[in-house]
């Protein structure tokens, strides 16, 4: 049942979000689609390198796989509980954004931190923009 599956994910991967089965069944159409297993799979496998990517982006694959530096501004932001991609992965990361991008860790956030915290997503985007727009 993949949508008890997509749950207990939610619940895994964002432990102290407390959605409701109001917000989980908008979402769970999604999951019906008949490429979501397949995708959803392969990624997870492409991910561990435990199957091919796609051929036609090996070179960009390459090119990334030189970690260049990120020149675009950027709002790096944390889940303090996300269980995926946990706070320490990040750390190191900032040298890839040589213009001074700032690692912001959100408190009450998990994996998915503009659903659970869209305040602090949207005030950080705002803060970015402001900065790109002032004077230099």
């Amino acid at each position: 049942n993949r949508r008890e599956i997509c749950r207990l994910l939610w619940q895994e991967w964002s432990p102290t979000w407390k959605f409701d089965d109001a917000t989980f069944d908008r979402t769970a159409p999604s999951f019906d689609n008949p490429d979501f297993v397949p995708v959803v799979i392969h990624s997870y496998r492409h991910r561990h390198r435990n199957a091919p990517g796609d051929p036609r982006f090996d070179e960009v694959e390459r090119r990334l796989a030189a970690r260049p530096p990120i020149t675009v501004p950027t709002a790096v932001l944390v889940g303090a509980e996300d269980t995926v991609d946990p706070v320490r992965r990040s750390e190191g990361h900032l040298a890839l954004f040589p213009k001074g991008t700032e690692r912001q860790i959100v408190a009450g956030a998990g994996h998915f931190m503009p659903r659970e915290q869209p305040g602090a997503v949207a005030d950080a985007l705002l803060a970015l923009l402001r900065r790109r727009a002032a004077p230099s």
